[in-house]
Order: structure tokens, then sequence, then C-alpha cells
């Protein structure tokens, strides 16, 4: 069975926040220590809609299997053309290709979007699930931030990559944007 993967909506809060607390809990994905509550997740979903990125949803047998958002990789404004990308897997779908699905709805949205580079800011370069699913989707390695979190009793590294989105840097943005 294949995911449908739709724009997110607000009946969604309650799965979506669920999935972050697993990743917040369990994983190291987030460098959040505590999971925000879905009152939380509810509103940094409308923060990132309101400001024009996306905000996706895998749903797999009218369940919530994923999510993928994208958001401003820096709030400086030449950054305007860059996003960050985020996608969370349910526990109990992982390795079903739901987070292939997610990105590359993602990406795709960006592009439309007339966003040019996406960065891929990994938590834990022992991350070889995500690694290998941004590397799938094009995404080259960019960086390394060594032992900059500490979670679940241990150092953790940022994995940093970047994909070019569209035009990438091969021509200037809009005038005016």
């Amino acid at each position: 069975m294949q995911a449908l993967i739709r724009d997110s909506r607000d009946d969604d809060i309650p799965a979506i926040a669920a999935i972050y607390a697993h990743a917040v809990r369990h994983g190291s994905a987030s460098f959040e220590l505590d999971p925000p509550d879905a009152i939380e997740m509810k509103q940094r979903r409308q923060a990132l809609l309101d400001a024009g990125y996306p905000y996706v949803i895998a749903e797999l047998g009218g369940a919530v299997a994923g999510y993928a958002y994208a958001s401003a990789y820096r709030p400086r404004p030449a950054y305007r053309f860059a996003v960050e990308s985020s996608v969370y897997v349910a526990p109990n779908r992982l390795r079903q290709r739901i987070g292939h699905a997610l990105l590359a709805a993602l990406i795709a949205r960006c592009e439309a979007a007339g966003f040019r580079l996406m960065v891929a800011v990994i938590g834990d370069s022992a991350n070889h699930a995500s690694i290998g699913l941004h590397a799938a989707q094009g995404f080259s390695p960019a960086g390394r931030l060594p032992a900059i979190g500490w979670k679940h009793g241990r150092w953790l590294d940022s994995v940093l990559m970047t994909r070019a989105l569209g035009e990438g840097a091969r021509t200037p943005p809009p005038p005016g944007r």
C-alpha cells in the first residue's frame, strides 16, 4: 500500500505530536529534550504555514504515518531562498519508504515556491537512516558539527547536507523577492 501525501490539517495535530514526542524521547533526530504538547505543535505548524512553508502528511490506511515540513534555514534576509527540511515517521511505519515519499513531496513543494537550497540538519552522525534518506534524494554532505548536543547521556554530532532546488545557484533569484 502506498502512502497518500497531502497537506497537513488541524486534525492531524494529535498524531503529529505523538510522532514527534516519540522522536524526542527515544531518538536523536531532534535536540529537544522534552516533547512539546499538541497545543505547541499546532502553534508551530501554523507559524510555518503563515510564513509560506509547506507542511505535509503521509497518510496510510487512514492514519498519519509521518510528516515533513520546511522552515527558514536562518532568520537573516539573505537566507530567504534556503529552507531546512524536517521529516518524521511514525515508529510503526519505519523502513516503509514513508520518509522518501515525504521528502520528495517536500522538495517538489519547495521548488514550486521558488526556494533554491534545502539544508538537512541531521541529529547524530550515527543516524544512518536519515543520512541515507537524504543522500537518496540528492543531498550532498556539507559538514559535521562534532559533539554539538548532549542528549541521552552522550554527545551528539549534527550532520549537514544540502540539495539544490530548481535553478539552485546557477541563476539569480527573481527580482523583488
